[in-house]
């Protein structure tokens, strides 16, 4: 079971990559249409997410799992924030609670090496 669940979360943070970088061709490949406008952005946090979840699915904690998504989520909403010219009315509210969250998870994950 464990060489599938390695198997699986590599595939999984693989696809996320590739939203991440190409997320316009994975849209081609996978759904026969561009993504474009609004679809490049949210399909990047999708790819944030399977690349988050691969490490969660990685032998060992869940908690770096969700801290890798957390953080990555944070810094990519304030980019898109400060250079991307987006601006919804919750973007701002949501990256302090994902940076607030962040913070927690690497609190935890340090109170949790402590002998």
């Amino acid at each position: 079971m464990k060489k599938v669940l390695i198997f699986a979360a590599v595939g999984e943070a693989a696809t996320g990559l590739a939203l991440l970088i190409v997320p316009s061709l994975v849209g081609r490949l996978l759904l026969g249409e561009e993504l474009t406008g609004v679809a490049i952005p949210v399909a990047r946090v999708a790819g944030i997410a399977l690349i988050a979840l691969g490490v969660a699915c990685w032998p060992g904690t869940p908690l770096v799992g969700m801290l890798t998504y957390s953080a990555a989520v944070t810094l990519y909403l304030a980019y898109l924030g400060f250079a991307g010219g987006m601006n919804g009315i919750l973007l701002w509210p949501v990256v302090v609670l994902h940076g607030i969250l962040t913070a927690l998870l690497i609190r935890a994950s340090t109170v949790s090496r402590l002998p």
